[in-house]
């Protein structure tokens, strides 16, 4: 009996043993708290880029936009010297039309218009008037600029009530006019004698009607793109003026102007030594002769009335009709439909050409 029970003592103290014999427990790990995420922070947006400031008003020779204050104004027309030897002329990139007209003995001069002459340096050199510049300029009612004139010019004038500076006879040449130093240099002295946007308009102001009178409008009308529909390829112009003149006239797909040359080379800019760049080029034809008995071979020019013309944009041309009611009234330009021209936006160089002596071409 006592065996027995020293024999269930051993295996009671075995078993605890056993049981004490086992894996340890391991001991409880701490609970890490996750570590924060951290948003970037967001870029600053760019700032957006101001609205290119766009003048309110409109510039009635261009279509483009101006400062209000100059859209009644009236524009000042100067006649402009275009001999070759004459070259380079100044001042005229800055026109918003050129109008180039054949004068004596084969020569053409050229009449700049510019809206406003704000920023406008020098301008020349300035050569004499004749009658249909005078008309030219009265379409517009233009200030006109000039140094001397034709005897019919020199009557036309008083007679026709054109407001005028003469920088020979006219009492304004020593104000406004002056012979440039650099020209004198190269040249012969007629080809000298310049102004600028500045002198003029220091003079007008006091002299003459700078605003246009109540309820005058121009009739033109312009788009942003005046490419005519359905026209026919022209992206190279040729205008032969006579053996003495031809202007070419080649368009620029990058700026939509047509890049002018004469003379073999770049038509360009005195002031700046660009090439000339206009929007629109237009070609109008009319009856141009000597005047009879005129030693010096001066022409009269028909600007009146109607006539065939051709015009050119965004690299196309379309047959045109021009009308002018009076000396003193402007250019109207028409569709052979009659519908009215929509001329692109921007400067316009106007060609006035016999098709007796004068040839057009281009491709």
């Amino acid at each position: 009996m006592k065996k027995r029970f020293l024999a269930m003592l051993l295996a009671a103290i075995l078993a605890v043993s056993l049981a004490g014999c086992g894996k340890e427990e391991e001991p409880a790990q701490p609970v890490m708290e996750p570590e924060p995420v951290t948003e970037p922070e967001p870029e600053p947006l760019p700032e957006p880029e101001p609205e290119p400031y766009v003048p309110a008003g409109t510039n009635p020779l261009t279509g483009e936009p101006m400062e209000p204050e100059y859209e009644q104004d009236r524009p000042v027309a100067v006649m402009l010297n275009n001999l070759k030897a004459a070259q380079p002329q100044l001042g005229v990139s800055q026109a918003d039309i050129i109008y180039e007209v054949p004068a004596e003995g084969g020569i053409t001069r050229m009449l700049g218009v510019y809206q406003s002459l704000e920023g406008v340096g020098t301008l020349g050199s300035v050569r004499s008037a004749r009658p249909y510049y005078l008309e030219l300029a009265l379409g517009h009612d233009a200030l006109y600029v000039h140094a001397g004139g034709s005897p019919d010019a020199y009557k036309d004038i008083p007679a026709w009530g054109v407001d005028n500076m003469d920088g020979v006879n006219g009492g304004s040449d020593a104000k406004i006019f002056w012979r440039d130093a650099e020209r004198r240099k190269t040249m012969d002295y007629e080809h000298t004698l310049v102004t600028s946007g500045e002198k003029i308009l220091e003079y007008a102001e006091g002299h003459f009607r700078t605003e246009h009178k109540d309820g005058y409008a121009y009739t033109q009308a312009f788009a942003e793109d005046g490419t005519p529909a359905g026209g026919n390829p022209a992206e190279h112009v040729t205008l032969k003026f006579s053996n003495y003149k031809t202007g070419k006239f080649d368009y620029d797909s990058e700026t939509g102007k047509y890049l002018v040359s004469q003379y073999g080379g770049a038509y360009t800019d005195g002031n700046t030594g660009e090439q000339v760049g206009v929007t629109n080029v237009l070609v109008l034809e009319t009856a141009i002769s000597v005047i009879p008995g005129d030693k010096a071979g001066r022409l009269t020019v028909r600007l009146t009335g109607s006539g065939d013309g051709t015009y050119f944009c965004g690299g196309r041309a379309v047959a045109i009709r021009w009308s002018k009611a009076d000396r003193n009234s402007q250019f109207v330009y028409t569709l052979e439909d009659g519908a009215p021209l929509t001329m692109g936006q921007g400067s316009s160089y106007v060609c006035i050409m016999s098709p007796k002596t004068s040839q057009l071409s281009y491709e």
